[in-house]
């Protein structure tokens, strides 16, 4: 990991998992190790994504994405 990557804050390793998940999730592995530190960093105890801002944000969407993160060991929750 780069330098630049721990470097990120909490909401920086956010904008770029959205980003990634826009590109088909081109790097997205990487882009949650970074969202992982920048949330030890930050003392977070799980990354809250807005669905609005998601590729599939229905239910079944979100599912996904939190059983996926959960294996990575990051938590995630949506906003309303």
């Amino acid at each position: 990991m780069s330098d630049q990557t721990s470097d990120l804050t909490l909401t920086q390793a956010i904008d770029n998992i959205y980003t990634s998940i826009k590109n088909n999730n081109e790097e997205l592995d990487a882009h949650i190790a970074a969202l992982k530190a920048a949330m030890a960093k930050e003392g977070a105890k799980e990354a809250v994504f807005e669905p609005a801002k998601l590729a599939q944000s229905n239910r079944q969407g979100r599912k996904i994405m939190q059983s996926y993160f959960k294996k990575k060991g990051v938590a995630v929750s949506f906003s309303a």
